[in-house]
């Protein structure tokens, strides 16, 4: 395994060993590792040339592109804080994250239409805005004299040389700030030095096995921790990263695993659900050697069906969050005896359960799950507060664990079970329901295409369970559906109320906002 001291010698590695190998394909663009480099060198000469300097953050504002991977390399190799913002993010929350982190530099595409001179005003730490446009075409650009530089990215590719820059970080530095979808807040900067990404991409690489062979297609945002890791695994191991705005057409995307000869597919229970209910008769999938879940645990239901669906292929069931980045994985082959159970620690790690008095707990006893290792990320930008709850110190001077803020149970041979959000949990009649089980259960009715349950208040029973359903079979009813949980569900996890909808709402990384049902 080659061995890396900071982040962009993910990319620095590969392009000195295979420098013309096909790094990236995004649309009609197919860049070598030796291409990459190049252009990643002169943008972060020209950053630096303007006043980036070691620690700052620079943030990128557009969609998975080129251009965005050539600028998250580009911010590390000036010893800078990359800080990529999803596409779809109004104007108030960017506001907001870019003056939380106090960025220097924004990095736009024109597509996203930002207001520059809104900008200039209301964060008044950016030194400068570069945009992915054509000299002559810049944003937003005012009739007075601007106090704030704006350039074009291709002004710094034809300026810039593309000599690599010497580094000073040390893997202790800040490599990224990740900011959480704020679902029940505001959004929160997840702070990720260069040796908690280094670890988490080598433990991942390990146990799914990458090579270089590997092509590895990613539907994702790269503002979603799942989505940027699977860059910078591919460039760590030197294969190809097949590199997709989204899942919004299926079919192209299958064309494009077929053309492309994908071995590894990455997915959330969304891109899943659909994938299980298409007919792929007319795709020849058979490149395909695994695929992963993460965001959210998939049903057993979707599952089984997975398997049945592509036998030839090794599907990684797994649990993670922001703040350990990876955490939990099942190997494939327990998929037929524990397909409900989200696996076991990833290698170099240690996990547990707690009680609310710190014990650790024992098999089949429900608590909170607690994670140690170089995986545990910095804390969170700017909120000692915060970091101190989620973060806390382990039995070792110095040392910080990870409190998931998730219930977990464990069995007799230490295969962890996803319980509950702790604050998702439903007290009804008296008893603690799991939302998760009764999903899992709603899961295998013939018909159901998505679930979603919450608590919401009752007078009588405290909270009584809902259920929002999204069908592909006009033919169910409310009555199909209370009669299967009544035979499968105890008396008081059945809902009391079925709501069928015709969609969920998700964030940017397909995650069903609960917080928008309730």
């Amino acid at each position: 395994m080659t061995c890396f001291r900071l982040v962009q010698e993910f990319l620095e590695k590969s392009a000195d060993r295979i420098p013309e190998k096909v790094a990236l394909v995004c649309g009609d663009e197919r860049l070598t590792y030796a291409e990459i480099e190049d252009r990643a060198n002169r943008i972060a000469n020209g950053l630096r040339f303007n006043g980036i300097q070691r620690g700052d953050r620079v943030a990128l504002f557009m969609q998975n592109s080129v251009e965005l991977v050539i600028g998250i390399f580009a911010i590390l190799k000036c010893d800078a804080v990359f800080v990529v913002i999803n596409a779809t993010t109004k104007t108030d929350k960017l506001v907001y994250i870019l003056n939380n982190c106090g960025v220097s530099a924004l990095v736009v595409s024109p597509h996203q239409k930002i207001p520059i001179e809104e900008m200039r005003a209301s964060c008044p730490s950016i030194k400068f805005f570069v945009v992915i446009a054509k000299e002559g075409e810049l944003l937003d650009q005012p009739t007075t004299e601007p106090t704030t530089a704006c350039f074009s990215w291709e002004q710094f590719l034809k300026t810039y040389p593309p000599t690599r820059l010497p580094a000073r970080n040390i893997d202790l530095d800040l490599a990224c700030l990740i900011y959480t979808s704020g679902s029940t807040g505001e959004p929160k900067g997840v702070m990720s030095d260069h040796s908690n990404i280094i670890f988490a991409v080598n433990s991942i690489t390990s146990y799914i096995g990458n090579t270089e062979d590997d092509v590895v297609i990613n539907v994702l945002p790269l503002s979603f921790d799942y989505g940027l890791y699977q860059l910078l695994m591919v460039f760590s191991f030197g294969g190809r990263l097949v590199l997709e705005k989204g899942f919004s057409f299926p079919a192209q995307i299958l064309n494009l695993i077929e053309k492309e000869k994908v071995t590894g597919f990455p997915g959330v229970p969304t891109i899943f659900s659909m994938l299980v209910n298409m007919d792929l008769d007319d795709y020849d999938l058979s490149s395909l050697r695994y695929m992963t879940n993460t965001a959210a645990a998939l049903p057993p239901a979707h599952i089984l069906k997975i398997r049945d669906t592509f036998p030839h292929v090794r599907l990684y069931s797994m649990y993670g969050l922001t703040e350990t980045k990876r955490t939990l994985y099942l190997p494939p082959s327990y998929l037929d005896t524990k397909p409900d159970s989200v696996g076991i620690a990833i290698p170099g790690t240690e996990v547990w359960i707690e009680d609310e008095r710190g014990n650790r707990l024992g098999a089949g006893e429900v608590g909170e799950l607690v994670v140690r290792g170089r995986h545990v990320m910095r804390g969170y930008w700017g909120d000692e507060e915060l970091t101190a709850q989620r973060f806390r110190p382990g039995r070792i001077p110095g040392e910080r664990l990870c409190y998931t803020g998730d219930l977990f149970k464990m069995d007799e041979e230490g295969f962890f079970y996803f319980v509950a959000r702790k604050d998702d949990v439903i007290k009804s009649r008296g008893e603690k329901v799991s939302p998760k089980e009764v999903e899992n259960v709603l899961y295998k009715i013939e018909g159901v295409h998505e679930v979603a349950v919450i608590g919401v208040e009752d007078a009588l029973l405290g909270q009584a369970i809902k259920a929002f359903i999204v069908k592909n079979n006009s033919s169910l009813t409310e009555t199909d559906v209370l009669r299967f949980c009544r035979n499968h569900l105890e008396d008081f996890m059945i809902p009391k109320i079925v709501q069928f909808v015709d969609e969920l709402p998700k964030t940017s990384s397909g995650k069903i906002k609960k917080t928008e049902l309730r």
